[in-house]
């Protein structure tokens, strides 16, 4: 069954390919079983971060880069939510690890999706609501000024200014909005959402289900070098690429359960893995039944080029356990060095490449 679903992803990846490259080549690169024995050339780094005042890690979804090459990061205020904390949520480091910065007290309930763009500005979406707050993409200023806010304040929905677990947010490089809407299946908001430089609705696309061009629990968004636009379609095992317009190019397998998209200035693409099992989980209420069910694949952090879609490198989850384990958020600093962010195990690691040392 897996194999015969690969087989039909890979043809309607050659299908949509075809018709999206109109008088010209089209190669569409192919879809293939996930591997697991790719070589894994880098080093972990652990307790690389000096947290502020002695705090701890809590859940972390989302790492970036900023234009000077420091590290960004959400952190759920020590614990899974921020809910009821005025802990800074959003926090800055050098690549030593030094911490520089936080901000944010106060503004987010469940900080999930973290963007910096090439200004430093901080873009953070808030996939949950209470009293009042979140369910919203916010933008703050390198200083943590906020300078704009996409979506209804405490409200969830699926209008063109209302979501329902906004899970990431991109900006292209003309400035148009990408917001991926739906934390998980049972939400059935499965879409993206693209708005105007300045916060306007333009379209959305996509709905819920397993079809090509059809999305299941979008979990994060990356921009390669063409354009076009990578969505870690995570309930559906793969990656599903778009233009910017939302015409559907192709569907990936081979980079497993995506939870984390990373794409750097050479087009390298990194994909976190916090999910998959081979185990059949029952239905609890919210996920779903089999929620995570991805039999043969390995969790961790694989590795490869957006130009031809090959896997060439693989840090596997040390220990996977639990509904979520390794990292959630991946991102690559100049140097080649990768940053995990891990919701399960509450904890930042850095892997640097096993040439370097620390």
């Amino acid at each position: 069954m897996q194999r015969q679903y690969w087989i039909r992803l890979a043809i309607a990846t050659v299908l949509a390919a075809g018709a999206a490259f109109s008088g010209g080549t089209a190669r569409a690169q192919a879809s293939y079983d996930p591997p697991n024995d790719a070589p894994n050339p880098y080093k972990t780094v652990y307790r690389w971060a000096q947290l502020p005042d002695n705090r701890k890690w809590g859940s972390t979804a989302g790492v970036d880069i900023g234009p000077d090459g420091n590290i960004w990061t959400i952190d759920r205020c020590g614990a899974n939510s921020c809910a009821d904390s005025k802990l800074d949520p959003i926090l800055e480091f050098e690549p030593s690890g030094k911490f520089i910065k936080g901000f944010g007290g106060g503004l987010f309930v469940f900080p999930h999706g973290l963007y910096v763009d090439k200004e430093g500005n901080v873009w953070v979406t808030d996939a949950q609501a209470k009293n009042g707050r979140g369910e919203q993409v916010i933008k703050l200023s390198p200083d943590g000024k906020v300078m704009m806010r996409i979506g209804t304040a405490g409200v969830t929905g699926k209008g063109p200014y209302t979501f329902n677990g906004p899970t990431d947010v991109a900006v292209g490089r003309n400035g148009d909005i990408f917001v991926a809407d739906g934390h998980v299946p049972v939400y059935d908001n499965s879409r993206i959402i693209k708005y105007s430089k300045d916060g306007k609705y333009i379209k959305e696309w996509s709905m819920n289900g397993s079809d090509p061009g059809e999305l299941k629990g979008p979990h994060s968004l990356a921009i390669d070098s063409k354009g076009r636009l990578f969505v870690a379609d995570r309930s559906n095992n793969r990656i599903s690429i778009f233009t910017q317009d939302g015409k559907f190019l192709a569907a990936w397998a081979q980079f497993g359960r995506p939870s984390g998209l990373y794409i750097d200035r050479h087009d390298i693409l990194y994909v976190a893995d916090s999910e998959s099992t081979d185990k059949i989980v029952p239905d609890d209420g919210r996920l779903g039944k089999g929620y995570g069910y991805h039999p043969g694949c390995m969790r961790g952090i694989r590795i490869g080029s957006v130009k031809d879609g090959k896997v060439t490198a693989f840090i596997p989850d040390p220990a996977p356990s639990g509904g979520s384990s390794a990292a959630e958020g991946v991102a690559a600093d100049h140097d080649g060095n990768v940053y995990g962010a891990e919701v399960g195990p509450k904890d930042m690691k850095k892997y640097v490449p096993a040439k370097t040392t620390e």
